[in-house]
């Protein structure tokens, strides 16, 4: 079994502080991917570097105290790619992938636009350039999950206030159809949504901070595994971790029968 887990840690060392550390090998797993790390290598602690058991693996933004992503795995892997080629979004450090003999593990996280009209245009240059990236991956003939804060939720049940949050970034109409290009062009499989199709307020990792979004569940599903149709076919179970804070995004865990 492979078991993996994608978190937005927003900020990893405040969810250090927050125990984070401390619950991961409680869950055993083999892949770790986490992003917004709000860190570089000079914040980071020797546990955050490499947790016991696992070699952790890192694409730092070029800003200090922003974005950022990496992964922790069980067995090293053959290539560590960092970045897409990019520039533009290379800086910003939003990806970074493992390459073994039969599988790949990405981490990735897509810009945000919610902070006004020039990210949003970042975002989709962003979107642009990563399907023709997206497309690639999926021919390159081994398994791969790319798992991430995508910043998108793509229908409507995946949050909470659907109708008002049509014109606002994360569920605009260009969003939404680029997630189903993702899906039904490109033939990657939403792993949750595989083994949970109806599935509404559970399903939700990322709640604002803003109001009593917490409290009351009004949240959005952000957080995603997608992975291409053999191994997304093995995918056993899945769940969303909220017994713990560690973060505004909850962990989202994926078991596949599948052997590196």
């Amino acid at each position: 079994m492979l078991r993996v887990i994608t978190a937005n840690l927003n900020g990893i060392r405040s969810a250090e502080r927050k125990g984070f550390f401390d619950w991961l090998p409680l869950q055993q797993p083999d892949f770790v991917c986490v992003q917004e790390l709000k860190a570089q290598t000079a914040d980071m602690s020797a546990r955050m570097l490499n947790p016991e058991g696992w070699f952790g693996y890192f694409h730092y933004a070029e800003k200090k105290g922003y974005s950022g992503v990496g992964i922790y795995a069980k067995h090293q892997p053959n290539q560590i790619i960092e970045g897409l080629g990019i520039p533009e979004f290379d800086s910003e450090g939003r990806y970074i992938e493992l390459v073994y003999d039969r599988l790949s593990v990405i981490s990735l996280y897509l810009p945000s636009g919610s902070s006004g009209d020039e990210r949003q245009q970042v975002k989709f240059r962003f979107m642009d350039a990563f399907f023709g990236h997206i497309v690639d991956l999926a021919q390159r003939g081994r398994e791969v999950v790319l798992c991430g804060d995508w910043n998108i939720a793509h229908k409507e049940i995946d949050l909470k206030n659907w109708k008002s949050n049509q014109k606002n970034s994360g569920f605009l109409p260009e969003e939404r159809a680029w997630v189903s290009r993702v899906l039904d062009e490109a033939g990657w499989v939403d792993v949750y949504r595989r083994l949970h199709p109806q599935a509404t307020d559970e399903a939700y990792t990322w709640w604002s901070n803003r109001g009593q979004a917490w409290a009351k569940n009004v949240g959005w599903r952000l957080d995603y595994q997608l992975a291409t149709p053999a191994i997304a076919a093995t995918a056993l179970r899945t769940a969303v971790y909220k017994d713990e804070r560690f973060s505004d995004h909850a962990p989202l865990t994926v078991d596949y029968a599948f052997e590196l």
